[in-house]
């Protein structure tokens, strides 16, 4: 493992080294967490090929997590694109119902996998950050299954808007510990986390929530999401016939999209969207768009696209929602960027907020705010495409968690909206 550190684009990696994704990846951190790594690694690779390890994962994926999920019609949804979309287009939209998992999003597939991998190696102690309070959640639940003591990384100002989460995680058992450091939010809360394992690595694992931090993380996280994407290729074939045509999925770290998208990227016939959060514009900080804004750097200690200035000062991020607000992404995705494989776009507050409102008065879902941005992309993209068509909208996570917010968002979009202003499409 490489130790090293670097934050511009001149740090150039080799991409033939394992924990590389083309050029991106590799693990810049302190010496001294390089055993912690090591260790991670070779017990992640030693038992995920133990036929027992992967039967106890299956197990818990199916009696705690609720797995598999349903990939659903869409048919109202569907109706409200092909109502608005030229005649003979607007594609079938599907539902890949996340949303259903245990704890109300994606996370709890990656945390049970984890969790149990620090049973195996003996930790008694996890740590987290969370942002929008699911990982937090998804954590707090697989602490308390195997009887792990638990401690969760927020941000005060995310610990604000997810407020239900943060009640839900301390009556799991776990102790939220509030940072009040630079933006407050998702970043300044995986500092914290690093800083604790640092001193702590020899009885903590530390449960990182998505596709990012440094190897093996990207690897091992997107493992365990991927059965997001295994189950939607089956069960497209039983009630398509056919695979997918395109498939969605937001992107903020990238755990839901990497675990949708992996088993989908040799079958070059299906379209792959990632959706980034473009907040309230293209200016610095006033957006999370990693992949369409920054470029290539280290953070948390991965070679990866990041949002920072010339001088490889991490830039301020902004989004509606705290799962997107991230000032970088997934190695895997930067890979992805740079061959072409995986289209990135963004969708700004607005968009998302009206996504929200649109799927839940369409389909009587409320998603997570997350999810929202895929749902605005997802209808765009399905109004161009043959009414043969067939585009899957990875759900990855439910709206309780942002009634709140969202509330009050809408409440402050109409207190600055002239009569004449229409909400659609925003920037």
């Amino acid at each position: 493992m490489d130790a090293t550190a670097g934050s511009t684009e001149t740090d150039a990696a080799p991409t033939d080294v394992p924990g590389r994704f083309g050029p991106y990846g590799g693990a810049y951190v302190p010496e001294t967490l390089i055993p912690a790594l090591q260790s991670l690694e070779e017990t992640y690779e030693r038992l995920t090929a133990e036929e027992r390890f992967r039967d106890e994962l299956r197990e818990l994926l199916a009696n705690v997590a609720g797995r598999p999920t349903p990939l659903s019609p869409a048919e109202r949804l569907t109706r409200f694109v092909r109502a608005r979309a030229r005649k003979g287009r607007g594609a079938r939209i599907w539902l890949k119902r996340e949303d259903l998992c245990h704890t109300g999003a994606h996370k709890i597939n990656n945390t049970l996998g984890q969790a149990l991998l620090a049973k195996r190696m003996g930790k008694r102690r996890v740590i987290a950050e969370t942002g929008a309070g699911q990982h937090g959640v998804a954590t707090a639940t697989a602490s308390a299954h195997f009887g792990l003591a638990c401690e969760i990384y927020m941000g005060s100002e995310d610990a604000r808007r997810q407020r239900l989460n943060v009640v839900r995680m301390e009556l799991l058992g776990a102790t939220v510990v509030r940072v009040e450091s630079g933006s407050r939010t998702l970043k300044d809360a995986t500092n914290e986390a690093m800083r604790d394992w640092m001193g702590s690595s020899e009885s903590t694992h530390y449960i990182i929530g998505s596709v990012v931090g440094p190897r093996p993380y990207p690897q091992m996280v997107a493992d365990f999401q991927s059965v997001i994407g295994a189950e939607t290729k089956g069960q497209a074939l039983r009630q398509m016939g056919k695979l997918p045509d395109s498939i969605v999925a937001c992107v903020g770290g990238g755990s839901n999209a990497a675990g949708m998208f992996r088993p989908f990227i040799e079958d070059a016939a299906t379209r792959l969207v990632g959706v980034e959060a473009g907040g309230r514009g293209s200016d610095p900080g006033d957006h999370a768009a990693s992949l369409l804004r920054g470029r290539p750097g280290v953070l948390h200690g991965a070679y990866t696209y990041v949002l920072q200035t010339d001088e490889g000062q991490t830039l301020p991020v902004h989004s509606c929602s705290a799962g997107l607000d991230y000032p970088a992404v997934g190695p895997e995705h930067a890979m992805w960027k740079d061959s072409g494989r995986v289209t990135y776009n963004a969708v700004t507050d607005a968009q998302a907020l009206d996504a929200f409102s649109l799927l839940a008065h369409t389909e009587g879902l409320l998603p997570a705010l997350e999810t929202a941005h895929a749902v605005a992309e997802a209808v765009r993209l399905a109004e161009d495409m043959d009414e043969n068509a067939d585009l899957v909208i990875c759900l990855s996570g439910r709206g309780d968690k942002d009634v709140e917010e969202v509330v009050r968002l809408q409440a402050l979009r109409q207190s600055t909206q002239s009569p004449s202003d229409s909400p659609a499409g925003r920037e």
